[in-house]
């Protein structure tokens, strides 16, 4: 599965001439768009596949990814409640994914996002994070479950360089220690690196092996 074409070229190009925080708005649409290409190929047979995350069939995985961006469009409206980051069975996982990712990516390109301050309780209940970070953490999250998708699914996540060097510079930031060792983490322990790419250093960086299932 090749994640953007050469119809869509122009557009991979635009983030590059764009404001930093603008830029990062851009490819994060980008990288969920990608996910959702992916997604739109599972079928019902998919959803016991294996997938990357530990212990997470493909079903489970879909009703995180869709609980994530409820939860980060309700950060980016304003909203406190923990509610809409709470995961749930979704009776058609596909359609409830689809349906989230348009609705983040609506949230997302709205006039004056990046003054907005998003509290994300599943990361500290007590401060709220400025907006290019929290867009931030959404967009590392996406390449990644675009990857664990397409993994899953058997097929190939691909985005463009400059999306990636954009993704890795944020991996890089995400702290390590202890706490990737905690039950519920974002991210396990970093593993060895192996010379890849940018998506395969990402993916070391976050406790991923790239040649997942081995």
């Amino acid at each position: 599965m090749h994640t953007n074409d050469g119809g869509r070229a122009g557009d991979l190009d635009a983030p590059a001439r764009q404001s930093p925080g603008a830029a990062l708005v851009a490819w994060d649409a980008e990288a969920v768009r990608a996910s959702a290409e992916l997604v739109a190929q599972v079928t019902p047979a998919d959803l016991a596949r294996p997938t990357p995350c530990a212990e997470w069939l493909l079903r489970d995985l879909l009703d995180h990814m869709t609980a994530q961006h409820r939860g980060f469009t309700a950060a980016a409206q304003g909203r406190t409640s923990l509610s809409p980051w709470r995961v749930r069975p979704e009776p058609d996982p596909v359609d409830a994914y689809q349906r989230a990712a348009a609705h983040v990516r609506e949230v997302f390109a709205q006039p004056g996002i990046l003054q907005r301050r998003f509290l994300l309780p599943e990361i500290a209940a007590d401060r709220a994070f400025p907006a290019v970070r929290a867009i931030g953490f959404h967009f590392l999250d996406y390449v990644v479950h675009s990857w664990d998708v397409a993994k899953a699914m058997g097929m190939t996540a691909e985005f463009a360089p400059d999306l990636l060097d954009a993704a890795l510079a944020i991996a890089k930031e995400v702290p390590g220690g202890s706490t990737r060792l905690t039950p519920g983490a974002a991210f396990a322990p970093a593993l060895p690196g192996r010379g890849g790419g940018p998506l395969d250093t990402i993916l070391t960086l976050l406790g991923r092996s790239p040649d997942w299932p081995h």
